[in-house]
This record gives C-alpha cells, structure tokens and sequence, in this order.
C-alpha cells in the first residue's frame, strides 16, 4: 500500500495505492518535498510545491478533522474516507499547529491502520501457544485475577490514551479499586519535565506555547533534535530564516543532528554536561550584572536541594547564598565539566544577558532521561527567570512531548502513581476528598499511599511473589513495555522467552499488533486505533483536540476504553464494592435523554451514546482546581483545540496563548504583570533553583570504555509497532544502527554495515554499525535508536532514575564493543 499525493483544495493530499514506492525516492525526494511544503505553506503559496505522483480524482471521499495519531506536536490532519476504511490524509490548513504541512509520518498516518498482522480476536496463551477465545471469556478471565488479588493488580498506559481512556483507568483504579498501582509509559519520557515545572512554579505545563517560535530572536535546543523528532515545529522556525529574518540557532548536545546542521552553533557537551552549563550562565549573569534585579525582586526566590529532607520544596536560600553556591562555576571549571569551551559559556551568558533579545528553550529526552532530569529542567527554567527572558511572546522556557497526549492524559487527568486529575495528588487529604465528591464515593475510597511507579512496578512483577515481587497481574494498554523498559533483562525478561519462577503472573495486554510485549503475554485483547474510535488528546502546548470515529476498527478490536469499563461491570455484576457510587449505582453510569441507563459496557451499545463526551464533561470538572480550565466539549468539536485554561468570557471561549502573564491570562490579577498563582510558596513567586552539578550514574572505564545513547529516527515513532508496517517508511528506514565516530571505527577496523557486539553490565546486541551518517557522536560513544523490536538496545540501557521524577536514564550507558566475523 502506498500514498499518491492529490490537490485537496490547494493543499497537499496523500491517498493509498497497492503498489510499493521506491525507496530511493521516499528517503530523499519525499523528504526534501515536505520541508518544500513547509516553506510554501508559512510564504502563503496556495498550490502544493511538491510533485503529483498520481491523478485520482477525490469523488467520493468525505473528510474530517483528527489530529496526527504520532507525536507530541499535535498537527491536525484532514483524513479522507471513503467505502469505510481511510484512503487519504491531508495537512489541514485551518490548524494553527502545522498550518497544513505533515512529517513524512503525518503524511503516512492512515496507513498505520492497514498493516496484515492486525490482532482481531481476544487470544488467550495455551502453553506456548494461544487459543482464541470470546470477549465475554476475557472480560471474565481479567474480571477474576482482579477479584481474586485486587490490591496485586496493576494498571501501565501511556500518552497515547486518550483522554476518556486515560481518566476511565483513573477512576477504575483509584475511585473503584482503591489501588494507586497506574502509571504510564510517560514516566519513561516526561516525568522529569513535570517534577522541573512542579519544582519552580508549583504547577506542571508550559507557560508558553508553539507562537513563541515565531517571535523568538535566539532558538537554544537543550540536548534535542527537533529537526527529525518535532520537524513541523522545527520548520517554523527555519522558514523564518527564508524570508529573511534573523534567527539565532544554538543546538547543545552530545552528537551532531540534522539539527546541529541548521543551526549557527553547536556546543558538544559531556553527560550530565547540561548541569555545568546552566550553573555557569548563571555565574556569568550575576559576576556581569546583566540578570534581571528587576524581574528577580517581584516575581522570584531561591532555592536549593534539602539534603536531610529531599523533596521538591528544597529548603529556602538567600540571593546572596545563590551567588555564593555558583562561585565555583566559572567559564573554564564549566569547560572542565561539560567539554564545551568557556568562550561558549559566555557566549551563551551575553545572550541571556541581553534583555533585547528573545530567548527560546527547548528540551525533551535529552533533559528528561537524565539522572538529574529534576535538577537541569528546574535549572533551564531558573536561567529564564534570572535573565527575565519569560513572560512574553518568544521569551520562554518550553518542554516538548513525544506523545500525542503526553500533556493531555497523563499529566492532566494524572494517570501517575501518586496522581489525581486535574493536577491534585493522593497524598493531599484535601485533594482526595474533592475527588470522592465528584466521583460520588463514600469518604476514604481514595488510598493516600502512591503506588508503584514505572520502574518498581515492572521490577515487582518480575520478582517472584515468594522473594517480595508484590504485583502479580499487570493490564497493558497502547504501549510496548517489552521494548521501551530500561534493563530489559531485568524489567521485562528476566527469565528470556519463558516464565520460570513467575508462572503465578499474569500480562494482560491491549494492543492493534503483535508486539514484544505481547510475546510474552497470558492474555492479548485486540484494540481499536485512531480513526476507529472517539478520541481527544492534549499535546505540548496546552491544546486539547477531538475528533470522531470515522471507519470500523477490523474483526473484533474494540476500544480500550470500553474494555476497561466491561472489566469494570462485570465486578459490578459480581457485587464488588468498589464498582459502586456511594449510592450503589455503577461507577460508569451513563442515562440517555430520557434519563435510561445505557448499557455502554455491552459493545453493541457503546456507541449508542458519546461515552467520550460523557467522561470528558465529568472529567472537565477537576480542571478547575488548579486552573487548567477546559471548555464545554462540543467547543472542540468546533476547534483544531484550544490551549487551556479556557475561560468563557461574553459568551465566547477563548484559549490562553502565555500563562502567567497579565493581558494573556486569565486568571492574573489586574496589574500583577506576572503572577505565580500556584507557587510552592504561597506568594505567587516563582522559584530559581541552584542545583551541584554531579557526574552520570554510569561512565565509561577500562571495562567498558564506550558511552552509549539511545532515541529516535525521523522515519519511526517510538517502538515502531506501527510504523514499521508503513512500507515506505520501513523501506526508507529498516533496521536500527550503531553510530560510530570514524576514528573509533578505524581502531576497531570497521566499514560500514559491518557488524559489532555491543555489551554492557546488563546484555548484549549484535548490529550493523553506521559511520558518518545521519548522525556523528563524538569518539568514545555511540548512538543506537530504539524502533526496531529485533534490536533491543534496551537490552543494554540501565534503570537508574531521577530521585524525585523516578524517569530512567536512557541516555548513559558505560559499553563496550567488538567486531563480529563476518
């Protein structure tokens, strides 16, 4: 199956074909194309700059709004269909997000519904095979491993719920089972951007949002590669540069990128280097006066770590103890740390310095994974206070997401261990009481005991019940933990294909294709995806997006939102009590006009009613708390999304582009300019952390003297389950890599697609090595991304993590290597 590009009403369509594409022009000419289509949507061009490829005719095809179904941008797509299934994508010019254009994933989307393997029936494993088996029997099977150890259950998602999936497993567990045993696959990726935002604002999310990429005068990518993971966002900004502005590009981080290729400087950085630099700017503005006093005085106040009582209030200091705890932080000690010179140390202070300028951050993996991932987020936000460079449009510290409802589900209806929706948290007495009266549960249903987060719940499942692993069945849904868990040897598999030792656990996993978590899974349920079900999701600028269902997922998928509520009624036929309101009804009881119950839990009544409408106006309520306002649902049906919080004013909804910011929000008191209305000090302060610089978990030595890192490739989305079954994309990209600095190789005597061993404390991989290609680390490390399933660099990654954020550090990892006989 391929895409042809159409003219859509002057806009780039793709639609589908059966015939394969050459791969010669999907990696070069396609992806040159769409950075042309980028350019010509910003320049107001009205036709398509790319080729046609075919003629189709569109007759027939009815088209409708959803957002991409990949990463954390959020581009909004026209998807065409037609006969029930999807047979075109377009870019839709009406989104702000991307303003019509895809990445070459965008573009390839509905093609990710289409792959052969599709799972079409509940598959239930059969000694070392499975056996099909009815709906009823699985919702049955779960239903009695629930009932049987209701507190050894738990629940692993990811951003990819959506948001009435993502809050339905949210009151399930925590307002039915009183189990705080659910977290997301987020924990692996974001967690320490919210324990950053938590730390200095006392609220999580961005301030700022997508507009300030095209006001900003300077661009820093804090250990990022916009340029293939967020290439739409990255284009804003480059397309700036084609009509001619000035745009300072300043990438730091620990191998060149496509996105080291268009930017001004490139600042090569050491591990955990990040903490260095962000010290030593900050020595610099306060030893040359150019920080913000003005700023400083009415918005801001020191902190630092609380080493008798760690925790993300950290203990109050002076601004003179904050001077004092920078001193040693000067431009040549930061070189020493970091590897980047002291000229662009002070190169980087004058910028902050420079109160003219318009300074954007951005940072994703390369922050978050990170052993400090708390410290260096807490810290790039402090530069942006210290140097007053926040507050208006292109001057702002922002993280971006790799999910597509990262922000949305996760973090706002609060799909994390310790976690409540709308940013309230179970270990708040007060918090849990506002969510028993909005669930309607008897007081004390919540537990106000966090669960388990990622990491410990995996290794709890993988350690048998007899030596303390206290969770023996975990339900899987839209994500791939076989694949993405750090220390896969440990997390995961720790007994390889079989489950010696652990025959009393039990995997339960929700997913549209076999996967390598569903290897090793007991039950397989098949899962509806996109298009095939309602959905909304958030992305990483505060923007809630919705869309309708539009084809029928194949055979029996169904929506993981409905599995999680048939499981939930078949406790409550059985006469659990947690499946019941305080006034004995159901948990997910929903009345039609007539005010009838609807069985939405039988499948051929689901769709009777918007279940997702339903959720969400309940879920809607809790946005409130902490100022994260959403509107009315059917305002987004309208929209291409809104940014919360969304207040109604003479009788309109309007979005809010700045937080924080008197004109912009809401919810500032008239002439408080900035306002920190949920700071952690109660007096509407931000805070600036000082954070030690402390060296890697791990670091090359004798033994293993290589440094590797892993992430991503322009061509595949996470663990590629889906878009490896996307021929154009698997052809373009087809197996993982090692990158390698040539003078490495030549000691090693290595060509290209040779094949090494990579080992480190944790196991091994065999694959090919890639030198001078996309990508350049420096000498002494390597880069190997992680789509590809029969490449697990996780085999080799470790699963030490942040103290506070509990997110593991995919980016370090001490190797070693040798060559493979061909």
């Amino acid at each position: 199956m391929k895409f042809r590009e159409l003219r859509l009403k002057g806009q780039l369509a793709m639609s589908f074909d059966s015939e394969p594409m050459d791969a010669a022009f999907d990696r070069r000419q396609f992806i040159r194309a769409s950075a042309m289509a980028a350019a010509a949507a910003v320049a107001g061009i009205t036709g398509p700059a790319l080729p046609i490829l075919g003629d189709e005719s569109l007759t027939g095809v009815n088209w409708e709004k959803a957002p991409c179904r990949f990463c954390g941008t959020g581009c909004h797509v026209q998807v065409g269909v037609q006969g029930g299934k999807v047979v075109a994508v377009a870019g839709d010019r009406n989104a702000e997000v991307n303003k019509g254009l895809l990445c070459v994933k965008g573009y390839h989307v509905g093609a990710a519904l289409y792959g052969k393997d599709r799972l079409r029936k509940p598959l239930l494993r059969d000694g070392n095979s499975y056996r099909e088996i009815s709906w009823e029997t699985a919702i049955s099977t779960i239903a009695d491993r629930i009932q049987a150890a209701p507190d050894r259950f738990a629940f692993y998602g990811s951003g990819q719920w959506t948001i009435p999936e993502g809050y339905a497993v949210q009151k399930f567990m925590k307002g039915g089972l009183s189990n705080n045993h659910i977290d997301p696959n987020a924990r692996l990726c974001m967690a320490s951007a919210v324990t950053g935002f938590l730390a200095t604002y006392g609220v999580d999310e961005p301030a700022g949002c997508y507009d300030d990429l095209d006001a900003c005068d300077v661009l820093i990518m804090w250990g990022n590669n916009p340029a293939e993971m967020h290439p739409v966002l990255f284009s804003r900004v480059i397309d700036r540069r084609s009509r001619g502005e000035n745009v300072l590009l300043i990438d730091i981080g620990t191998r060149r990128t496509r996105t080291t290729e268009a930017c001004q400087h490139y600042l090569e950085m050491k591990g955990h280097g990040d903490l260095a630099i962000a010290n030593g700017i900050a020595h610099l503005l306060i030893k040359n006066g150019t920080w913000s006093r003005k700023f400083v005085d009415q918005f801001c106040s020191f902190k630092a770590p609380d080493d008798a009582n760690p925790n993300l209030h950290g203990k109050a200091i002076t601004f003179e103890d904050y001077k004092a705890l920078l001193e040693p932080y000067t431009p040549e000690h930061v070189e020493a740390l970091s590897g980047v010179s002291a000229d662009k140390i002070r190169m980087l202070a004058d910028l902050f310095g420079n109160p003219s300028l318009k300074i954007t951050s951005l940072w994703c993996m390369g922050m978050n994974q990170h052993t400090r991932g708390t410290a260096i987020n807490s810290m790039v936000h402090g530069i942006h206070l210290l140097s007053g460079h926040f507050g208006s449009p292109g001057n702002a510290p922002t993280s971006l997401t790799g999910q597509p409802s990262a922000c949305g589900t996760v973090r706002e209806v609060g799909t994390l261990s310790h976690a409540l929706p709308g940013g309230m948290v179970v270990t708040d007495a007060q918090n849990r009481a506002k969510a028993e009266e909005l669930w309607r549960l008897p007081p004390g249903r919540i537990q106000e005991t966090p669960g388990h987060h990622t990491v410990k719940m995996w290794e709890s499942f993988c350690t048998p019940t007899d030596k303390g692993g206290d969770i023996s069945t975990i339900w899987v849904q839209v994500t791939n933990p076989g694949q993405t868990l750090p220390n896969l040897n440990k997390l995961f598999n720790p007994k390889g294909d079989n489950k010696a030792g652990l025959e009393d656990k039990f995997l339960i996993v929700s997913d549209v294709y076999p996967t390598a978590t569903t290897r090793l899974a007991d039950l397989i349920l098949p899962s509806a995806m996109w298009v095939e079900k309602n959905g909304m999701v958030g992305n990483s600028e505060r923007r809630t997006q919705q869309w309708f269902r539009m084809v029928d997922p194949p055979g029996e998928a169904r929506d993981d939102c409905w599995q999680t509520i048939a499981v939930a009624r078949e406790l409550f036929n059985r006469g659990v009590e947690g499946m019941k309101d305080r006034d004995g009804q159901f948990l997910f009881d929903i009345k039609n006009g007539d005010g009838a119950p609807v069985p939405i839990w039988e499948w051929e009544h689901y769709y009777d009613t918007n279940v997702d409408e339903h959720l969400f106006e309940e879920y809607r309520q809790f946005t409130r708390f902490k100022h994260k306002d959403l509107a009315p649902y059917g305002e987004y049906v309208k929209a291409r999304g809104l940014r919360w919080p969304v207040v109604e004013s003479d009788g309109q909804w309007q979005e809010t582009r700045f937080r924080f910011a008197e004109g912009f929000d809401p919810y500032v008191a008239e002439g408080k300019e900035i306002q920190f209305y949920h700071s952690s000090t109660h007096d509407d302060r931000a805070q600036i952390w000082f954070h030690p610089w402390i060296a890697p978990a791990e670091l090359p030595d004798n033994d293993y003297p290589f440094m590797l890192s892993t992430g991503r490739v322009l061509e595949h989305w996470h663990t590629g389950s889906m878009t490896r079954r996307i021929p154009e994309l698997s052809r373009a990209m087809p197996g993982a890599y090692a990158e390698m600095h040539p003078d490495d190789a030549a000691v090693y005597r290595l060509r290209n697609a040779d094949r090494i061993r990579v080992e480190s404390r944790r196991g091994s991989l065999i694959i090919p090595v890639w030198i001078d290609g996309r990508g350049k680390p420096p000498k002494g490390t390597l880069f190997i991304p992680f789509f590809d399933e029969t490449l697990l660099v996780n085999d080799l990654t470790l699963d030490a993590v942040d103290p506070f954020s509990k997110q593991p550090d995919y980016k370090k990892a001490a190797v070693r290597i040798s060559k493979v006989p061909s």
